[in-house]
């Protein structure tokens, strides 16, 4: 794995402060590495963030949305108020590493960092705790499950912003294949909207020898699947994105025997709400007329995820002259691109307004992969980054 270590110049004393309990945090990040914990489930996860949080002096609040929590911190007169935002849940994956901190959960890794961007706000916490300079109100936000896209909703229906109001909330990823460190900012859509769909094709099923007195789904689901990518290609407007992935298909069990039916599930990404919809009304009518073109037909059950991630333009502005002045022109990614995936921290920028950033991770596996390991080497900087970004809002 070819990791770009940063090599800290100590010449700061944000940097100084991380640097000296920088071992403490990487040791950490491996501890929750092995022992990684799924969507609402985060309860080993959620007690370790809260014991060292409470051991520092912050205010925690635990049990919103079940497993997740929020540690206050107030200094002085200020009415400033700052949310930051990390993601504690794994994924239901069979890591694959070979790590000496493996995974001990069977099926089940962090396979996308979030073990990284918790110890990333723990270690800012302390800093902060220990010697941040600040005037007002910081609230850090531990989200759970949000690799389902239900955390963020349920903390914001419990009460999360009646309870801890802020002016502004941020929150960050790490990004394989940005060199390591190096910070990313996009002001508008940033991350796709995600939608899912299970349809059922049915047809009559039959003996393999004898298709003409057989209705075959698994034909008529070739053809909805051949004809989905135009509408992709030919009713989405060619300068805006849509992705449409089957990434399921099921049917019979035997090579002689035509089905009763197929089943396959699709995911929908876009980055505006008008292509969102656009695909909701095109792929089932699709799926059905592909469907009734052969004497089958198509059961559609179409579902709502979760909407673009929409950056704030004057946060956005704010948190990337935060990574300027920290760390200079050198180490911000000019032009950096929106992302395909999806992430539900865009629920929180629908409630208040904010900006969620990319931190790279280096040359390593890809997010979500059984081979993925979080870079160690972006802790450091990315909770200066936070305990920056913090002070400066808040002054």
């Amino acid at each position: 794995m070819n990791i770009i270590a940063q090599t800290p110049r100590l010449n700061d004393p944000v940097e100084r402060g991380i640097a000296a309990t920088l071992d403490e945090f990487v040791a950490l990040r491996h501890d929750l590495h092995q022992y990684p914990e799924l969507a609402f489930q985060e309860r080993r996860t959620s007690k370790l963030i809260a014991s060292h949080l409470l051991s520092w002096g912050y205010d925690v609040a635990a049990g919103i949305a079940g497993t997740g929590l929020v540690a206050t911190l107030k200094r002085g007169t200020g009415e400033r108020r700052v949310g930051i935002r990390a993601d504690m849940d794994a994924l239901p994956i069979e890591e694959a590493t070979g790590l000496a901190y493996a995974s001990g959960n069977p099926g089940v890794m962090h396979a996308c960092g979030h073990d990284g961007h918790t110890s990333i706000l723990l270690a800012a916490a302390r800093y902060l705790a220990e010697n941040g300079i600040f005037n007002g109100t910081l609230h850090l936000i531990f989200q759970p499950a949000e690799e389902i896209g239900a955390g963020a909703r349920k903390m914001i229906s419990e009460g999360l912003f009646e309870r801890f109001p802020v002016d502004a909330v941020f929150g960050l990823h790490n990004w394989p294949g940005v060199p390591s460190g190096q910070f990313g900012f996009v002001a508008g859509p940033a991350m796709a909207s995600v939608d899912q769909a299970k349809i059922r094709i049915v047809g009559k099923g039959g003996h393999g020898a004898e298709p003409h007195r057989a209705v075959d789904p698994v034909l008529a689901s070739a053809a909805f699947i051949t004809a989905l990518q135009s509408v992709v290609s030919r009713n989405v407007d060619p300068q805006e994105m849509a992705v449409a992935t089957v990434g399921s298909i099921h049917a019979g069990s035997a090579s002689n025997v035509i089905p009763e039916s197929v089943e396959l599930k699709l995911t929908m990404r876009a980055f505006t709400e008008s292509v969102r919809q656009q695909l909701q009304e095109r792929i089932p009518a699709l799926a059905r007329a592909q469907a009734e073109s052969f004497g089958a037909f198509a059961d559609v059950d179409y579902r709502l995820g979760f909407p673009a991630l929409m950056n704030h333009r004057d946060e956005t502005e704010f948190a990337r002259t935060v990574a300027l002045d920290t760390f200079g022109p050198a180490r911000v990614e000019e032009g950096f691109k929106p992302r395909t995936a999806s992430e539900d921290f865009a629920f929180m920028l629908q409630a208040k307004p904010g900006s969620y950033l990319f931190v790279g991770n280096g040359d390593t596996a890809p997010l979500h992969s059984a081979h993925y390991d979080f870079n160690d080497a972006i802790i450091a900087p990315a909770a200066r980054y936070w305990v920056r970004l913090a002070e400066t809002f808040l002054n």
